[in-house]
C-alpha cells in the first residue's frame, strides 16, 4: 500500500526501538520499516507523474482523484493518513486534486478546504488519474473501474475483485 496510518501502527514501533536503544539494543529493521513507510507517500506521487508523463500530461495540468483518505478501510479516522501526505505532495506539484471518502465531507490540507467529490459517471469524467489509496467497503469498484480513465491501484483492489483493465496500475 502507499504507507501505514493510525494512532500506533506507525509510532509504537518508534517507541520500541527508543526504549531499545536505551538498553544497548539496535532495531535496524524496525528503523528501516519506518524508513520505508515515511517515502511511501513520495513515491506513490512519484508513479502518479510518471504515468501522466506516460500519457504526455504533466501533473501541473492533471486533476486527480484521490479515493479513500482514511487511514484504514471503513473507519472515520484520519490520524497519519497516507492519503493526507499524498494529497499535500500532489497539491505541491500544482496538480488539481479532489478526493472522495464516504466517511470525510470536508478536508482541510494546506490550508485548502477540500470538499468532498461525487463519483457519478459525470464527476468521474474529469479526471485524468485516480488513485486508490484506501479501500472502504461502501465503494463500487466495478463502476469506478469502467468510468475513470486511469487508476493507481495501491492496494490491489481491483485485482482481488478480478477487474482487469490496461487503465489500472499497481503500484
Amino acid at each position: 500500500g502507499p504507507g501505514c496510518g493510525g494512532h500506533c501502527i506507525p509510532l509504537d514501533p518508534l517507541y520500541l526501538s527508543w526504549k531499545a536503544k536505551e538498553h544497548g539494543f539496535e532495531t535496524r529493521f524496525i528503523d528501516l520499516a519506518s524508513s520505508v513507510n515515511e517515502e511511501l507517500p513520495g513515491y506513490t506521487t512519484d508513479r502518479v507523474d510518471s504515468i501522466l508523463g506516460g500519457l504526455k500530461k504533466g501533473m501541473g495540468k492533471s486533476n486527480i482523484l484521490v479515493i479513500g483518505v482514511a487511514y484504514k478501510k471503513d473507519v472515520k479516522d484520519l490520524r497519519e493518513s497516507p492519503a493526507i501526505e499524498i494529497i499535500s505532495i500532489l497539491q505541491k506539484r500544482r496538480a488539481k486534486v479532489s478526493f472522495y471518502d464516504p466517511y470525510f465531507p470536508y478536508l482541510k490540507i494546506n490550508g485548502i478546504n477540500l470538499k468532498r467529490s461525487s463519483i457519478d459517471k459525470k464527476a468521474l469524467k474529469k479526471y485524468d488519474c485516480a488513485v486508490l489509496v484506501t479501500d472502504h467497503s461502501s465503494v463500487d469498484y466495478k463502476y469506478l473501474a469502467k468510468h475513470i480513465k486511469l487508476i493507481l491501484d495501491t492496494r490491489n483492489v481491483f485485482g482481488k475483485l478480478g477487474i482487469k483493465s490496461k487503465k489500472i496500475v499497481k503500484l
